[in-house]
């Protein structure tokens, strides 16, 4: 992790460079990522808990995928290629929308991210990384909006960001 690197961008997600992404979580550098959110046919999102030895937000509820694409490569790629290696499958996906967010993640750490947001379908089992990923399940997106108002500290800062945004796109774009 310590010699893994993040793209820095500007707020129109033009790439300025690299830094480390230890070094850019410490100084809330704005950098590009991307989310997963896939659901099954029932319109049930699939959710993991963060694997207990995360460098942050450990043992925390989050959407399907997210990660930080490399330098030069394609981000939807980049995606697909992060879904195997924490879920253990591919699906197709589709670019919904990308949003830029800050947020303190604890730790002295802040995610600053322009986020690339994919949504894909999936009803078979995972099988999950368990260097990534603790557990996983399906959740409507009303028990989860319901859970996240209870419960917001079992999620990730991003994933309560994001998931507003989800609901709001899957309001003009249903599955």
């Amino acid at each position: 992790m310590a010699a893994a690197k993040v793209v820095l961008v500007d707020r129109d997600d033009n790439t300025l460079g690299t830094m480390k992404k230890m070094q850019a979580h410490e100084s809330g550098t704005l950098h590009r990522a991307f989310s997963i959110f896939v659901f099954n046919t029932e319109g049930e999102l699939m959710i993991h808990q963060r694997a207990l030895s995360k460098y942050h937000s450990p043992g925390l509820w989050t959407n399907t995928c997210c990660s930080h694409p490399r330098l030069g490569e394609d981000v939807e790629q980049n995606a697909h290629q992060r879904l195997q290696e924490e879920m253990g499958f591919d699906c197709e996906l589709k670019k919904a929308f990308s949003f830029l967010y800050k947020a303190d993640v604890g730790q002295g750490l802040i995610e600053h991210e322009f986020d690339h947001v994919f949504i894909g379908a999936y009803d078979e089992t995972p099988e999950i990384n368990p260097a990534e990923v603790e557990d996983w399940k399906f959740m409507s997106m009303e028990d989860l909006r319901d859970d996240i108002e209870n419960h917001p500290l079992y999620y990730t800062e991003w994933f309560k960001i994001a998931f507003e945004k989800v609901e709001d796109y899957l309001s003009e774009n249903p599955l």
